[in-house]
């Protein structure tokens, strides 16, 4: 995530007009070497080895949090009272009391002109936008089916070591909190609507895993993968799944919403396509149509290349800074907010609560 949202930092003010230029000020990182080798390697001016002095420089304006959720809080809530905008990377942070603890930082911030944001970068995919567009168009009509799965296979392997999202103290939860997250936001952005109660189910595959850099195995402590329905504030069912051990997916992020007047589906792994049936047309004239999201006139698209050539990854973090920089500018408060950022922690945990009570209806 350093290493991406630099690249966001750094490439921003090349395509966009921004009504502010960021300067790469400072980087901080536990280890002094490691964050002196990142900041030669992305671009950044200073190193240092603690957040903390990192918040005191008077260069710095804008605190990107990336580091792993056990920190997230102390960090944000840190730089917001010092009156630092913070972009902070999702989820918001590891337990529903810590995400209301900076959501409430974020609101006292607000009205002193300070700004906040998750980042929930793939709301800032063209394809995801013009999704969001199509639906509070009307074009979907009303919405009665959600679908919405995020597929990963990187745990696959038995033998992968045991990294810190793979540990409750630092990660909090496992592809619920990794990757489910995404897919909550995503429904809540494309849609306009809120979970409002949610049936799971979870599963360890793995319990056991080597040690990064020791001897020995150690205790899996999250989920390796969660399956929950839920239902909207609109009313509309929905299904959510999200793992890591989906062998053969990389990166699918896939979402079907099912209107009254059409549908539209969408996955990561062809990010620059939306498919849209309009059920208003006459039946031979329906069916699923691919819109490739290539051109100006979509979300985006205006700083880009011709129409045709393809955005990647990187990209979205991107779009994501510029948002930022011009709701600051603006004096607006950025969307998604740390209030955003508190209802997918609240998802989550109901999630979590509903597969410890053999998938008892929860209430979000």
């Amino acid at each position: 995530m350093g290493r991406v949202h630099s690249q966001a930092w750094r490439s921003v003010g090349a395509f966009y007009d921004l009504p502010v230029r960021p300067a790469l000020a400072a980087l901080a990182g536990r280890s002094r070497d490691h964050a002196v080798a990142a900041a030669r390697r992305f671009g950044w001016a200073a190193v240092e080895s603690d957040w903390k002095d990192l918040i005191d420089r008077d260069d710095v304006a804008i605190v990107d949090v990336c580091t792993p959720g056990d920190s997230h809080a102390e960090i944000a809530i840190a730089a917001l009272t010092a009156g630092k905008h913070v972009l902070c990377e999702k989820p918001l942070a590891n337990t529903v009391a810590e995400a209301e603890a900076m959501a409430a930082a974020a609101r006292s911030a607000a009205a002193r002109g300070v700004r906040s944001m998750v980042a929930f970068n793939y709301r800032r995919v063209p394809a995801v936008a013009l999704a969001r567009r199509l639906v509070a168009d009307g074009r979907l009509g009303e919405i009665r089916h959600v679908r919405a799965i995020y597929l990963q296979d990187w745990l696959v392997d038995p033998e992968h070591p045991l990294v810190w999202r793979l540990r409750r103290d630092k990660a909090g939860s496992g592809a619920l909190g990794d990757i489910g997250a995404h897919v909550v936001d995503t429904v809540a952005f494309v849609t306009g609507q809120q979970v409002t109660g949610v049936s799971a189910l979870t599963e360890t595959f793995v319990n056991e895993r080597p040690l990064p850099d020791a001897p020995g195995t150690g205790a899996v402590t999250v989920d390796d993968a969660a399956l929950f329905i839920g239902r909207l504030t609109g009313g509309a069912l929905a299904s959510f799944e999200a793992t890591r051990y989906a062998t053969g997916r990389k990166n699918s992020l896939r979402l079907e919403i099912n209107g009254s007047l059409g549908s539209l589906s969408f996955d990561f792994e062809a990010m620059n396509e939306l498919w849209f049936h309009d059920a208003t047309l006459p039946g031979a004239e329906g069916g699923f149509r691919k819109i490739i999201v290539t051109d100006p006139g979509h979300p985006y698209l205006d700083a880009w290349w011709p129409p045709g050539h393809g955005l990647g990854y990187e990209h979205t973090f991107t779009h994501e800074v510029r948002d930022f920089l011009a709701a600051i500018a603006a004096e607006e408060d950025p969307t998604p907010s740390f209030e955003d950022g508190l209802r997918v922690q609240q998802v989550l945990a109901a999630v979590e609560r509903s597969a410890a009570e053999e998938s008892r209806w929860t209430a979000v």
